[in-house]
């Protein structure tokens, strides 16, 4: 199988590695110095037990990059449409677009720059992983669970097919025949994530031990699913508990891309994250004050970044 990873940051690169020592025809697309290292030396990835490198194409050339089975999207949210014009060409030449961003509608702005909707395969990572130097990437977390699924709903040989290549290569891999509820169910840990500990400044374990911590978690969690029952998403009656669950089970040190992304000075992603759940909330009557405001605060900080 031949795979474009379009947009070789921390997610797109580590993805690229495993596939690529899978067996899988690999092809980046990159810039800089990340770029020439890919191509001198390969993907280097470093995951919990082990390290190995990866032999990948790499170029700066969307033009170039060729027919491929897959395009696998990972670049930040807010660049997303950077990057249409190489998913334009490769869905042109019969490429199946698999967005792995974050929030809730990447499939929905691809199809209104032009993409082919029957060319897009819904998908979505839950993984920590961070780019340590050019063409280098660590995985942090000791999950790397991938979901694809038809937009439509129900199950394909596509998205079967993608699947098997990403279970081949390591990861835990759901085939999904409801990706927009597993879309939702992200977005409701993640936001939550990027709100409390973007509005803290701290690790999800500092957040947890303040007196109202647990309470702002829990509110953010419900928001973001009551937005999502009232836009008709099929979810269960317990998908609050297992989400809070889920976010006490993880270790006091867990930060989220947002967090990261504050500490470092860098642009953030909450206008897709929280902000998408602020939106979506006025759009369908649902109050999301905790969303909102993470929307305003994270943003006049990021702002300054």
């Amino acid at each position: 199988m031949r795979i474009a990873i379009v947009g070789a940051g921390a997610v797109g690169s580590y993805y690229g590695g495993t596939l690529a020592r899978a067996g899988n025809e690999v092809v980046m697309l990159a810039r800089g110095e990340h770029l020439r290292a890919l191509i001198e030396k390969g993907i280097e990835v470093h995951s919990p037990g082990e390290t190995f490198v990866a032999r990948v194409e790499a170029t700066a050339d969307p033009k170039s990059m060729g027919p491929a089975d897959f395009a696998i999207v990972g670049v930040k949210t807010y660049s997303l449409a950077e990057v249409v014009p190489a998913l334009w060409l490769l869905a042109e030449a019969g490429a199946t677009i698999v967005p792995f961003l974050n929030g809730v509608d990447a499939a929905e702005r691809l199809e209104e720059a032009g993409i082919p909707k029957e060319r897009i395969l819904g998908g979505l990572t839950s993984v920590s992983v961070v780019r340590t130097g050019p063409g280098v990437v660590e995985r942090r977390s000791p999950f790397q669970k991938v979901t694809v699924g038809e937009l439509r709903g129900g199950v394909s040989a596509r998205a079967e097919s993608l699947g098997a290549a990403f279970r081949e290569a390591g990861a835990e891999v759901t085939v999904s025949a409801d990706i927009t509820a597993d879309l939702w169910r992200k977005l409701a840990f993640i936001a939550t994530m990027g709100a409390a500990c973007g509005l803290s400044r701290s690790p999800i374990g500092g957040v947890r031990k303040t007196a109202l911590g647990a309470l702002l978690i829990e509110r953010a969690v419900r928001e973001a699913f009551a937005v999502a029952r009232a836009r008709g998403v099929n979810l269960a009656p317990d998908e609050e508990a297992k989400t809070l669950q889920f976010l006490a089970s993880l270790g006091d040190g867990m930060k989220p891309s947002i967090l990261v992304d504050l500490e470092a000075g860098n642009r953030t992603e909450v206008e897709d994250l929280s902000g998408a759940i602020s939106r979506l909330g006025r759009l369908t009557g649902v109050e999301t004050p905790i969303h909102d405001t993470a929307t305003a605060a994270i943003g006049a900080a990021s702002a300054t970044a």
